[in-house]
């Protein structure tokens, strides 16, 4: 009995190449590829379904999809009989409307869908034209009304069409060998079992289907019964891993114009597609529709990733990438009129449509200042990168619209958080400003630090920093009380890398206390203490800004026929290297080291020139002690110290 045809799910080469995989009488008998069909009513399969696989080296390139005879051909099969150029359209009930509707989406959704009725001829029509982004597509094909609308199915190269489960249309007006569709067995399915199964060819004595495997090698396939199911199993081998070519051919003993079959394929149960498609138009067949559409930048060149979408039959918008903006839209041939940049509705027949967009462009403007104090000091040359690209500030990046790092390079004597990503929009600037935090130090030295009462000792209190850029800034010393000078206590002045700050006052000291250094405007702040009489000394004191803080007294006092010398370390946090700077007067010898203090060993005491260095120290207190020989007189003993880590 007449049944409605599905479309094919494998792979249709073209007629002279598979000739030449077929061997003996049948060789010669190869004319061409099935048609595919859609079946309304009473079939197993609602919907015939394909896939197009768009690989990412293929994006954008003309997919150029193209059906033949989509509509249903009312002549085709008129009054229960064939008329000439039958492709298989038949309609059991008169009077009755039939329609088919191609539906093409993606993974962004729909791209176009075309609906067909009927008519009295076969005619082949460009579905979609254009390029597509990566990614996997299917077209649908779904019939309504009792009949079955038979048509066929190409795309150009690379592409191809791909189907597990497929009608076809076998017509016994083409009784040589059709091929069905190709399987490509690939090394990984030897040892499994490859099932290929076909559906309601009504008997043996309807048609023949076989199955060519690589070498040229035919096998028969079994004809499925009426409204039945018929499977042939293979166990894959290693000799048959290659192209699996589906034939059919309609007998003469046929009782029927044509006659819709189901082909199927399952390897170890699971679907596998194979390739299908690809007709060439009868002589004097004219094309129907063509729809071109060019997605351009305003220099003219494609936009790489960019398509279009068909709504319903007359309207045609551009697919584009992410943040490209429609410029114009242009009826280059056909007839229609323009809606907007990004539509235009166009009348069915020869029609080329040029839109026009621009890519996103957005700006990023960055720029650094270095916080010290108050105060927001622009700063310029610093270097950072955007985007895998280096600039330096104040800078403006081009950039596409989107959120953006902006990583900061390193200025010495600054801290810096990275910054708040930078937000770029079409049309617009963004701006990220770095922000450097400035690392500055103050000490204050005392030399002597230990003198008789009301005797004059030297105040130095220093500024330092190494950051490479000029900061202002004012020293001030604060003196307790009993302690008098007649110099300025304080002085402004610029300090940066190499360039120091300093302020010298001669103090007299008549009771033993602290005086107090300030930086100002960071109001960083540090002491010094003198001592109304002990032999002798000094003592510094030196406070990091973002580290840690320490102090250091030296005391000298008469031993035997030398001296002893003492120097007491304070620290707030632990420290690594600390070093000493002890210089020994003209002609002196130092003892050995002794060390006392918190977890001792650790500080590993060794001389280094005229530095002592401890390599680890602990928060609390570090008695250094050693014995000094020298033969200068006791004004020349004292020498002044230093700390740094």
């Amino acid at each position: 009995m007449p049944t409605p045809l599905h479309r094919v799910s494998s792979l249709l080469l073209a007629a002279a190449g598979t000739a030449a995989l077929l061997g003996g009488a049948a060789q010669a008998q190869v004319s061409g590829v099935l048609p595919l069909v859609s079946v309304g009513q009473k079939w197993p399969q609602a919907q015939e379904s394909y896939t197009i696989r768009v690989l990412p080296q293929d994006a954008g390139k003309p997919l150029n999809l193209e059906v033949y005879s989509p509509t249903f051909n009312l002549a085709d099969y008129v009054d229960g009989r064939r008329s000439a150029g039958y492709f298989g359209d038949e309609l059991y009930k008169k009077n009755e409307v039939f329609e088919s509707t191609f539906t093409l989406s993606g993974p962004g959704g729909p791209v176009t869908e075309r609906r067909y009725g009927m008519n009295r001829e076969h005619t082949w029509d460009s579905l979609f034209a254009g390029g597509l982004s990566a990614g996997t597509y299917t077209l649908k094909v779904v019939s309504s009304g009792d009949g079955k609308n038979s048509f066929a199915l190409r795309v150009a190269a690379p592409f191809a069409l791909e189907t597990s489960d497929f009608s076809v249309n076998a017509r016994n007006s083409e009784q040589n060998a059709l091929q069905v569709g190709t399987l490509n067995v690939t090394p990984d399915w030897v040892g499994r079992a490859l099932d290929i199964q076909n559906y309601d060819i009504d008997g043996p004595q309807e048609a023949e289907t076989w199955v060519v495997q690589p070498g040229g090698k035919r096998v028969n396939l079994q004809a499925s019964e009426n409204g039945k199911t018929v499977s042939d199993r293979f166990v894959v081998t290693p000799d048959q891993v290659g192209a699996w070519q589906v034939f059919i051919r309609v007998l003469p003993s046929t009782k029927q114009y044509s006659n819709a079959i189901r082909y199927s394929f399952r390897l170890q149960g699971q679907p596998v597609r194979a390739l299908v498609g690809g007709f060439t138009p009868p002589p004097g067949a004219r094309l129907a529709n063509q729809l071109l559409v060019e997605v351009v930048d305003p220099q003219g060149q494609p936009i790489p990733g960019a398509s279009y979408t068909l709504v319903g039959d007359s309207v045609v918008r551009p697919q584009l990438p992410p943040g490209y903006v429609p410029v114009s839209s242009t009826l280059v041939q056909g007839s229609g009129n323009i809606v907007s940049p990004a539509e235009v509705r166009f009348q069915t027949g020869f029609t080329k449509v040029r839109f026009v967009a621009r890519p996103p462009s957005g700006r990023l403007l960055v720029d650094a200042v270095a916080i010290y104090g108050t105060q927001r000091i622009p700063l310029s040359g610093t270097p950072f990168e955007v985007a895998g690209r280096t600039f330096t500030t104040p800078g403006t990046v081009p950039l596409a619209p989107g959120d953006y790092s902006v990583k900061p390079g390193p200025v010495p004597g600054s801290t810096f958080s990275p910054p708040l990503p930078g937000r770029v929009s079409d049309g617009s600037a963004g701006r990220v400003t770095i922000e450097y935090r400035v690392r500055a130090e103050v000490t204050l030295v005392t030399a002597p630090d230990v003198l008789n009462a009301c005797d004059v000792t030297q105040l130095t209190a220093t500024a330092k920093t190494d950051f490479p850029q000029r900061l202002p800034g004012r020293l001030k010393l604060v003196l307790p009380s009993g302690w008098t000078t007649d110099y300025p206590l304080e002085v402004p002045g610029e300090f940066s890398a190499g360039l120091p700050l300093r302020l010298k006052v001669p103090v007299r000291v008549c009771r033993s206390d602290d005086a107090e250094a300030i930086l100002d405007p960071v109001d960083l702040r540090t002491s010094g203490a003198a001592r109304v009489r002990s032999p002798g000394g000094s003592n510094i004191t030196r406070n990091v800004q973002g580290g840690g803080r320490a102090s250091l007294s030296k005391v000298v006092e008469a031993a035997g026929s030398g001296y002893t010398v003492t120097l007491r370390l304070a620290v707030d946090s632990a420290l690594e290297n600390v070093r000493i700077k002890d210089p020994l007067p003209a002609g002196a010898v130092r003892g050995p080291l002794e060390v006392q203090g918190p977890a001792a060993g650790g500080a590993a005491p060794r001389v280094d020139g005229e530095s002592i260095v401890l390599a680890r120290v602990l928060p609390g207190t570090y008695v250094v002690s050693y014995t000094l020989t020298t033969d200068q007189p006791a004004d020349r003993v004292v020498t002044v110290p230093d700390l740094d880590w």
